[in-house]
């Protein structure tokens, strides 16, 4: 099973806990700037996100994935992550990156 995980560079921080595997992550680029990195997350039950924000007082928020979409296999996820950020004639593109073990 696959999850999307979401970290907005300057707002928050996603990472997974034990339990979960970062298959691929992408930056989002939209018009030249980073806007988002996405993380593909193999996890075979649900897991905890710790979710932090970038700026003071660096609020942190758990999250169990039990929350998020999940998928099947990773052409799904891979699927709708390219429905999510591709709209229109917009300058959007994904650039794949290492994966991580921290959505950054």
């Amino acid at each position: 099973m696959y999850i999307i995980l979401t970290s907005k560079p300057g707002v928050y921080s996603a990472t997974i806990q034990a339990g979960g595997t970062p298959i691929e992550t992408y930056q989002y680029l939209f018009y030249g700037r980073c806007k988002a990195v996405f993380s593909l997350v193999r996890i075979d039950a649900d897991i905890k996100i710790d979710i932090v924000e970038d700026t003071p007082p660096h609020i942190r928020n758990v999250v169990s994935s039990k929350f998020l979409d999940h998928f099947n296999t990773l052409d799904e996820a891979r699927a709708e992550l390219n429905h999510l950020v591709h709209f229109g004639g917009l300058d959007a593109v994904l650039q794949r990156c290492e994966p991580s073990g921290a959505v950054a």
